[in-house]
């Protein structure tokens, strides 16, 4: 796929680090499966992935976690 953001890379596989926060809460999600910009570094993480993160981080956030990092699970 052609970078969205440089328009000269393409992505590629890899992995990220996703950082969330909402009020006292912050997540940090590592080995996060994405799409990598060769050029410029953007990032790019899939709708079905960015929903598990999102959900994960709610969890968090209503048991009152602060601060939380974890290694990314593939369900």
């Amino acid at each position: 796929m052609k970078c969205v953001i440089c328009k000269k890379g393409e992505t590629q596989p890899g992995t990220v680090s996703v950082t969330l926060e909402r009020g006292d809460t912050t997540i940090v999600m590592k080995l996060v499966p994405a799409k990598v910009c060769e050029t410029c570094g953007e990032e790019y993480v899939d709708e079905k992935i960015t929903q598990k993160l999102l959900a994960e981080a709610e969890r968090a956030a209503r048991s009152g976690v602060q601060l939380e990092i974890r290694t990314y699970q593939a369900a």
